[in-house]
């Protein structure tokens, strides 16, 4: 079993939301089988990258194999795969190969992480471990929930999907208790939390880079090579996530969005997230009205 197209050349690699989409994620969680995607690709899904979003693999039966970051991991049933935002993946499963695949927003992942520890440390290493029961349990959930349109949809999903990430953060842990976080990695987690504090003020590389005492050239270095973007991409995607959600879960219109964001010109907002996102406010709230007909938000 292998990858042919295991290119190591970066610029081959894709970015998308879904494998093959190049749209963003209109729901907070996505939830689909092993099976649905990977058969349209004959079984194989070349080298790719989420930058934004979070993925959790569960395999019921059948296998493969997963190259998560350039290393290889053989796939069997009970095999979780973590998947965080950024790292390159790719994997070749076994025809047939039963489980699920849960696809996390960023905007519902930085709404779990509040006060939740070290969590999200644990969670930004990409994993291949052994799925507990309670995983399995959730996973299955998660499925049946998004599948489905009952009441409270959407809160049921939230529940479900931070008790997923808790459980597999417990498994990671359990896994390789001694690992620790590279001093690169730990760099960027110190700027996503810089970011995080002040990413209304529109701060730039250069102001992030004196608060952690380091050159604008090496933050951005570190930043593309622990995430595959620069600093400047990660502020940018900082500001525009929350343009989405404000767009996605509130009925405040585009300049007032634009003003809250700290942009002053409306019309600037609307050229930079047109640009991020592929299409204007407008059309992607739209978007995300079309998508989640008869559910709870």
């Amino acid at each position: 079993m292998h990858f042919s197209n295991m290119a190591e050349n970066h610029s081959s690699i894709q970015s998308y939301s879904l494998f093959g989409e190049s749209q963003h994620l209109p729901d907070v969680l996505h939830c689909e089988t092993i099976a649905a995607r990977s058969v349209l690709h004959d079984w194989e899904l070349a080298p790719h990258r989420h930058t934004r979003l979070h993925q959790v693999l569960l395999i019921e039966s059948g296998g493969g194999v997963a190259h998560l970051d350039g290393e290889q991991h053989a796939l069997a049933a009970g095999a979780l795969i973590n998947v965080p935002p950024g790292h390159v993946h790719a994997f070749r499963f076994t025809q047939h190969t039963q489980g699920w695949v849960a696809t996390l927003a960023d905007e519902l992942m930085d709404e779990i992480f509040v006060r939740v520890g070290d969590v999200r440390r644990d969670l930004a290493r990409p994993a291949v471990v052994t799925a507990s029961p309670p995983i399995s349990q959730a996973m299955g959930q998660i499925w049946q929930e998004f599948s489905g349109r009952a009441k409270a949809r959407a809160l049921v999903l939230r529940g479900l999907s931070a008790t997923l990430l808790g459980w597999v953060a417990r498994a990671i842990e359990d896994h390789s208790p001694d690992d620790t976080a590279a001093p690169e990695s730990s760099l960027v987690q110190r700027l996503a939390a810089l970011i995080e504090a002040h990413f209304l003020e529109h701060w730039q590389v250069a102001d992030y880079a004196r608060a952690l005492a380091v050159s604008p050239t090496h933050l951005s270095r570190v930043a593309r090579a622990t995430t595959g973007v620069s600093a400047q991409r990660l502020i940018e995607a900082r500001l525009m996530r929350e343009a989405r959600r404000n767009l996605a879960y509130t009925h405040l219109g585009v300049a007032t969005i634009a003003y809250t964001l700290g942009y002053a010109d409306p019309a600037y907002f609307t050229r930079a997230f047109t640009r991020d996102a592929g299409l204007s406010p407008r059309s992607f709230r739209a978007q995300v009205a079309a998508s989640s007909p008869g559910r709870s938000m």
